[in-house]
């Protein structure tokens, strides 16, 4: 029996790409319901369950959470058909959604977005005046 689809995080938004990519960058480019890679990193030297995403890019995005790496990274190893898609962004964290079954996840009806701020519908926004102090 297939498990149900589940969101997931990916942490490491903030570190660089060896190849010198950004991964703030690229996750402001993935779209939700884009797909995801996973890769296992068992060479790597932090952490021998680590399991890297992958934008559509290519593009490294950063590692599932500790907490799921060392499951999904086995279910892997074993072959389990786990596809993946890009769900949403925000402060330096993405959340990808998994499926087990071998389809393509499928995005809950209302991913969290980040807030926007208040506007005001006048379109009159004052320019910033800094204090008496700061040309001093």
């Amino acid at each position: 029996m297939a498990r149900p689809d589940m969101s997931l995080t990916v942490v490491g938004g903030l570190h660089p790409n060896k190849d010198g990519s950004n991964r703030l960058f690229e996750m402001a480019l993935c779209l939700p319901g884009e797909p995801v890679q996973l890769v296992r990193e068992p060479r790597n030297p932090i952490d021998p369950s680590a399991v890297a995403v992958l934008s559509a890019r290519g593009i490294q995005l950063g590692y599932l959470s500790a907490e799921r790496c060392g499951w999904i990274g086995a279910r892997l190893a074993q072959g389990d058909d786990i596809r993946a898609v890009f769900q949403f962004a925000s402060s330096g964290v993405a959340v990808i959604r998994v499926s087990f079954g071998g389809d393509l996840p499928e995005l809950p009806a209302s991913s969290p977005t980040p807030a926007k701020p208040a506007t005001d519908d006048s379109g009159f926004y004052p320019d910033d005046i800094p204090d008496d102090d700061y040309y001093a």
